[in-house]
């Protein structure tokens, strides 16, 4: 699908799909390319987008994804319900969604994507899209992204599928982050959640590891789900309502 709106040429095609295994009710997707070096100054007004002050002091590449990641956002919005709605950054770094909508950005290298659902079907929607790391860089990263329990589970897989499970187990945390931390109002970080376990069809399950509110508790598990999109691997962390 071809967005209706101005696009810039750094972010020329948006598409609605659903890349991931398992599709959720009432939840649209989109996502697009972009290239940083076609960004120009002209892009925000033509795109009826105001960068926030950081945003405009910021390097051509974070701009790039800014912009990408809204016009992702605002697209999704619009095929939802018909709004056109531009999240602004909130205090706290996280976009500002309408109160009965819940949603979330991301971007990797030269592409990015947006989720977005009304609160009556979801509570929190994490998604987050990273580049697959290579087997040496994720043999490095492993020991401080991966949790005692997670390193052992890692030592038992196929040696081809060590740098899928460490992309996988930085991404899907990111998605849970985002998912939670709306609804908790709480940081928590990599070593606050583990994997449990996780399939080559895209399941996953994940356990907490720390207390954030009354509801989510250590030990709480949450279902997530994941894809090879070119390539990147896209998370994806659903709070049913």
């Amino acid at each position: 699908m071809t967005a209706h709106l101005p696009l810039p040429a750094c972010c020329p095609d948006l598409t609605l799909h659903w890349p991931l295994p398992e599709t959720l009710s009432g939840v649209v997707l989109i996502s697009g390319s972009f290239d940083p070096q076609q960004l120009a100054p002209s892009d925000w007004s033509l795109c009826n987008i105001e960068p926030p002050a950081s945003i405009q002091r910021s390097v051509a590449k974070r701009q790039a994804e800014f912009l990408a990641g809204r016009l992702c956002a605002r697209q999704a919005l619009q095929q939802l319900d018909r709004r056109l709605y531009v999240p602004a950054i909130g205090e706290d770094r996280a976009p500002v969604w309408p109160a009965d909508v819940c949603g979330s950005i991301t971007h990797s290298t030269g592409w990015a994507a947006a989720i977005v659902a009304p609160r009556t079907h979801w509570r929190g929607l994490g998604l987050d899209a990273e580049s697959l790391l290579s087997h040496e860089r994720a043999s490095r990263l492993a020991g401080e992204i991966l949790t005692a329990d997670e390193l052992a589970r890692l030592q038992q897989l196929p040696e081809e599928q060590l740098a899928l499970c460490v992309t996988l187990t930085f991404s899907i945390k990111e998605a849970l982050f985002k998912a939670l931390y709306p609804l908790v109002g709480k940081r928590f970080y990599f070593e606050d959640a583990q994997v449990l376990d996780w399939s080559i069809d895209g399941r996953v399950r994940l356990g907490l590891l720390c207390d954030l509110s009354e509801q989510w508790q250590h030990g709480a598990v949450l279902q997530g789900q994941f894809c090879l999109h070119d390539d990147h691997l896209l998370s994806l962390v659903a709070v049913a309502a």
